[in-house]
């Protein structure tokens, strides 16, 4: 088999030599990760992006192994052996000095900014729709008292009106807790 260079942070290879992280998480190898710097990276998030995205590289060349089949937090990983087809080239390439996005071409906006831009974005669009939906809930509401020979007719209308702003209501606060996050990290 031909051998393939592949470029891995040379603190994860120092990481990977220490038999406490055979096996990991994600939190686990990224705590570890962030010990080994000189300084506290700038976003835990961009952070963490960046020990995720070398995890799903280092499972597809074979050099680590997914333990459980759950997705999510708290999954397990294991470090196997060294695949034998692999140059390595270790790089010192993620480090709290460096710009959020190591890889970002020069003009382009970082991940995170753009994620907190485009979610500022939805959230307004979301209130806007939750006034509305609730604006036609009240106005039917209104409808079935001021004229209770139109309640068969309008009550469906009102339910399908109160049940989108509710979901709304769902969504916005879905949307805000997000930015809170990314605004914390």
């Amino acid at each position: 088999m031909k051998s393939a260079t592949f470029r891995l942070d040379r603190r994860i290879f120092e990481l990977f030599q220490d038999e406490a992280l055979l096996r990991f998480t994600t939190r686990e190898l990224r705590d570890a990760y962030v010990r080994e710097l000189a300084s506290p990276p700038k976003s835990m998030v961009e952070c963490w992006r960046y020990i995720h995205d070398q995890i799903r590289r280092l499972i597809r060349v074979g050099w680590v192994r997914a333990e459980d089949s759950r997705a999510g937090r708290g999954k397990t990983y294991r470090v196997l052996t060294q695949p034998e087809h692999l140059t390595l080239d270790l790089v010192d390439r993620y480090s709290s000095e460096q710009p959020a996005r190591a890889d970002a071409v020069y003009g382009e906006e970082p991940v995170e900014e753009s994620a907190v831009r485009r979610l500022k974005e939805l959230a307004k669009e979301i209130r806007l729709d939750l006034l509305t939906s609730m604006g036609e809930a009240e106005r039917y509401k209104q409808l079935m008292q001021e004229m209770p020979q139109l309640k068969e007719q309008v009550e469906d209308e009102f339910l399908e009106a109160r049940d989108r702003g509710s979901r709304l209501l769902g969504h916005l606060k879905a949307v805000e807790k997000t930015l809170k996050f990314l605004s914390i990290a």
